[in-house]
């Protein structure tokens, strides 16, 4: 019982004299240990990794979960350590509404029809979201959180000790300047100045060693960055597959739209300029999208026989193929990717298609999947 009374009023003691000497320090009335500058440094790394790690943190999960309350459940899961509930996704629940109409409207009409055929495209856009946001959560998410409940409360925890060894040094040395000012007024201070030395000796030692810990976890913010650019990495990765998923699920859905009879079809602006411009530039298609006019816009040439077209004399050029490309009949011509065919218009041809050669097969190809060369 007497050795706890006497630690407490002990560690009180420590505590009171901190407090002190953390409040001269602002107040100018007593000197302060500095660190060195690439400490300073170093701690000007970490403060900026930790803030901008969980600013990233925090906007990715916005990005995979936007509907605040859903986020605000799935943490008080994970705080439990819960599994949190499968989750039906906005797409998924569209798709559900989407059949549910089409058959109490009529699936066998054109709109009941369409609708099918939209919502099952939604189901498996909903379905790569979920698979997404599951793979983004343990690739990139999960990193993020170990480093900001792990490594930085290890930082925090003994920066707060380096403080505070800092603050037993710096009281330690005004203790030794009093006792010192004392001795040149008496010499009955002789004992309170090799006292004061003394602790000084210890503060110094615990300082040192606590500063060259603190430093190795600093410097350890290095090995933390080039683990955050591998998961980087593997989010782009996944965020990549999840768009190109989406947009193979939208192109089978648009050919399909396309291929239903009474089907709406918008009209789209020119995707390139034509090919009796001189320009040397090299027209790009960035996103490709499947053209849904006939080919050929004037009716009575939508029969011509694709076997007596004939080249122009002058127009043709070559083009390189951006994407794969799957006819849809026989008056298409199907594409590889990176492939090199020849290309040119015919007078009157819908702007959003082109006849293109390759060896002895000829077919029209959607401009939208090639890039022109000069």
């Amino acid at each position: 019982m007497d050795f706890n009374m006497k630690k407490l009023a002990s560690d009180a003691g420590i505590f009171f004299t901190r407090a002190v000497q953390f409040t001269e320090e602002k107040f100018g009335q007593a000197e302060k240990t500095e660190l060195d500058a690439h400490f300073e440094n170093l701690l000007a790394r970490a403060d900026s990794t930790k803030n901008w790690t969980e600013r990233i943190l925090r906007q990715t999960e916005v990005l995979l979960q936007p509907n605040p309350s859903a986020r605000v459940e799935e943490f008080l899961y994970e705080k439990l350590d819960r599994k949190v509930p499968s989750r039906v996704t906005n797409g998924e629940l569209l798709a559900q509404y989407m059949a549910e109409a089409a058959s109490e409207l009529g699936p066998s009409t054109p709109y009941g029809k369409t609708l099918i055929k939209v919502s099952e495209a939604e189901k498996r856009l909903g379905a790569a979201e979920r698979d997404f946001i599951h793979t983004a959560s343990l690739s990139f998410l999960t990193p993020l959180r170990n480093f900001l409940e792990g490594d930085w409360k290890t930082i925090s925890k003994e920066r707060r000790l380096l403080q505070n060894r800092r603050l037993d040094l710096d009281a330690c040395k005004a203790r030794l300047k009093k006792a010192k000012a004392a001795e040149a007024k008496a010499t009955l201070w002789n004992d309170e100045v090799d006292k004061a030395e003394q602790e000084l000796r210890v503060a110094q030692t615990e300082f040192d060693r606590q500063a060259e810990v603190t430093r190795l976890l600093l410097e350890g913010i290095s090995s933390t960055h080039v683990n955050h650019l591998r998961c980087l990495h593997e989010f782009v990765k996944s965020q990549t597959t999840y768009y190109a998923q989406c947009y193979r699920h939208m192109l089978d859905l648009q050919k399909q739209l396309g291929r239903f009879p009474g089907t709406f079809v918008g009209t789209t602006e020119p995707a390139s300029p034509p090919l009796s411009s001189t320009s040397p530039t090299t027209t790009v298609a960035t996103m490709p999208v499947v053209p849904t006019g006939t080919g050929l816009a004037p009716p009575e040439e939508a029969a011509l026989c694709l076997e007596e077209v004939a080249p122009p004399a002058s127009g043709t050029r070559k083009a390189r193929v951006l994407y794969d490309y799957e006819a849809a009949d026989s008056s298409e011509l199907a594409l590889l990717a990176d492939e090199l065919i020849t290309v040119y218009s015919l007078p009157g041809m819908d702007p959003d298609w082109l006849i293109g050669e390759r060896g002895n097969k000829k077919g029209k190809v959607p401009v939208t999947y090639l890039e022109l060369l000069s």
